[in-house]
């Protein structure tokens, strides 16, 4: 066994295992988001992590992949590698084409993830099924290509390392734009525009899955290596944990002081908007720098949530806050604080401004995908749930069953549950 062979077997190893991290994630938006929505939505939060998961693998596995990692067009789009077919030798790794697909696709799956949480508790099942197609195999992977694919952003220097613009900025502008159309949720804002809380199901499930998704963050970032002989691998470590911490403990400071209680939601979220923010730098930024681009992210999410319930509209999950507005605060940061090329480390302005022009690019493009995408959809199927199926609950409207039947919300919908029996084949 040569060196060469070694080194390639260890990092296939490595990759895999970090890609398993990744999926894993997916409990993680499943409990967070089952969390932070009423019971009678819990089930159908985690048949869209399922569609998300099926659905979304085979569709990047057909179509996607090649879009993002097959040969250039002019910078816009990949050519071949459809169902993992062609000649894809352009793409510089040392690990297997199957390897390196499979850590793509958990990074697919994260992507829609995302959306499902700013739409929970009212979008129609079916037409989100069509979403699912559509983000996996058209819209996540050509902006992709542009970036990690050899496209023109790329080309110009822009700097994202595992993902805050090209997953979360991207995701999150899609979310954004998927709440806006579907409308908030039945009763969520009074007829004078003020905000009715909606009390989360179960903070501590929540909690539970935001620990799995920050545990699966080390293999989102530091798994971007595609190598376990990279000797970045504990800095990039460090400082994800590091940002993850700094966010939490701004959100949990804030709130504090601010309304003399440390709101859970707010510090969930605020440690996850620490993760986002730090996935495009952590291996080009400083210890110290991650601290500050965690905590600056943690408050950003407050102020961005504030701007939100303002605007009357409904993100049950935060997901445009704590992906988006992280996300374009993180990819900004490399601007500022890559120990090369950045603003603030003598690099001048030509970093920052690539990272903005891309970041501009991005949140267009997944907003305005997103838009044309949904009203296209419902020409076909409708995207929103029926009053009647939305007062009844997602999960008996959609999948014949609650979470559980002892829940407080089980009270009162069962005895509408057995008059909705009779009719719900007409939706």
């Amino acid at each position: 066994m040569t060196i060469e062979t070694l080194r390639t077997g260890i990092d296939t190893v490595w990759v895999v295992l970090t890609a398993a991290m990744i999926l894993l994630m997916e409990g993680g938006f499943a409990l967070l988001e089952a969390g932070f929505v009423r019971t009678k939505n819990s089930v159908n939060i985690i048949m869209k992590v399922f569609a998300d998961i099926t659905i979304g693998t085979l569709c990047y596995f057909i179509i996607g992949f090649a879009l993002m990692y097959g040969s250039d067009f002019f910078g816009l789009i990949g050519t071949n590698g459809f169902f993992l077919n062609g000649d894809l030798s352009h793409l510089d790794v040392t690990i297997s084409l199957d390897t390196f697909w499979l850590f793509q696709a958990a990074f697919v799956i994260a992507v829609i993830s995302i959306v499902s949480g700013a739409i929970a508790e009212r979008v129609n099942f079916r037409a989100y099924l069509l979403f699912v197609l559509l983000m996996t195999a058209l819209i996540y992977p050509i902006a992709g290509h542009w970036i990690w694919g050899g496209g023109w952003l790329s080309t110009l220097g822009f700097q994202d390392f595992a993902g805050s613009a090209v997953i979360h900025a991207l995701g999150g502008c899609a979310a954004l734009a998927a709440a806006m159309i579907i409308g908030p949720r039945k009763g969520k804002f009074s007829t004078d525009g003020t905000s009715v809380i909606a009390l989360p199901s179960n903070l501590p499930l929540a909690s539970v899955g935001a620990f799995l998704l920050w545990f699966g963050w080390f293999g989102f970032n530091a798994g971007s290596t595609l190598a376990a002989t990279d000797a970045r691998i504990g800095h990039i470590a460090i400082v994800t944990m590091l940002s993850a911490a700094a966010g939490g403990a701004a959100a949990l400071l804030y709130t504090l002081f601010r309304y003399g209680r440390s709101d859970a939601p707010s510090v969930i979220n605020g440690s996850l908007a620490g993760l986002v923010a730090i996935t495009a730098g952590c291996a080009f930024v400083s210890d110290r720098a991650a601290i500050l681009i965690g905590a600056v992210a943690g408050l950003l999410m407050i102020a961005a949530t504030n701007w939100l319930e303002a605007r009357k509209i409904d993100d049950p999950v935060g997901a445009f806050p704590v992906h988006a507005v992280s996300g374009i605060w993180g990819t900004v940061a490399v601007g500022l604080f890559a120990a090369e090329g950045g603003l603030l480390n003598g690099g001048g302005w030509g970093l920052l401004g690539i990272q903005v022009l891309g970041l501009l690019v991005l949140c267009v493009w997944g907003f305005c995908m997103t838009w044309f995408s949904i009203k296209l959809i419902n020409r076909f199927v409708p995207v929103r749930a029926t009053d009647e199926e939305e007062e009844v609950g997602l999960d008996i409207s959609y999948h014949g069953i609650m979470a559980t039947h002892t829940s407080p919300e089980f009270v009162e919908v069962k005895e509408s549950f057995f008059e909705w029996e009779k009719v719900k084949d007409d939706y």
